[in-house]
């Protein structure tokens, strides 16, 4: 009896043990991270960027540690910290064209105005 209690008990504990994750979800948090980067996240999402970079460093030692759901959790908050600055910087650029169209066209209506005066309108 003694000893399929003590078999029980050691097949509940292997049960609850974590498993250590595969290196694969590092790789994809440092291609999500460097794909940020690439979009300008430095740039226009710097804060984005390195909560990012802090969360896969904190991932690693976390797995050095053997806390393997706390570092799975963290590599995927980090891979949602890139996507948000990739996201910020598309926004960032969008806005910096928009900008840049919406001066032209003051300048361009500008031009008209003095060239044509109140006829223009």
């Amino acid at each position: 009896m003694k000893f399929i209690l003590i078999a029980l008990t050691c097949l509940i504990l292997a049960s609850c043990s974590t498993v250590r994750p595969d290196a694969a979800i590092f790789d994809s948090a440092e291609n999500a991270i460097q794909a940020a980067k690439a979009a300008g996240g430095d740039e226009f999402a710097p804060v984005e960027m390195r909560f990012a970079r802090e969360k896969l460093a904190s991932a690693k030692k976390g797995l050095e540690k053997e806390k393997y759901d706390v570092s799975v959790y963290l590599v995927e908050e980090s891979e949602i910290n890139a996507e948000l600055a990739i996201e910020k910087a598309r926004t960032a650029k969008l806005r910096r064209q928009v900008n840049d169209v919406r001066k032209s066209n003051e300048e361009l209506e500008a031009r008209l105005h003095a060239t044509y005066g109140d006829e223009y309108k």
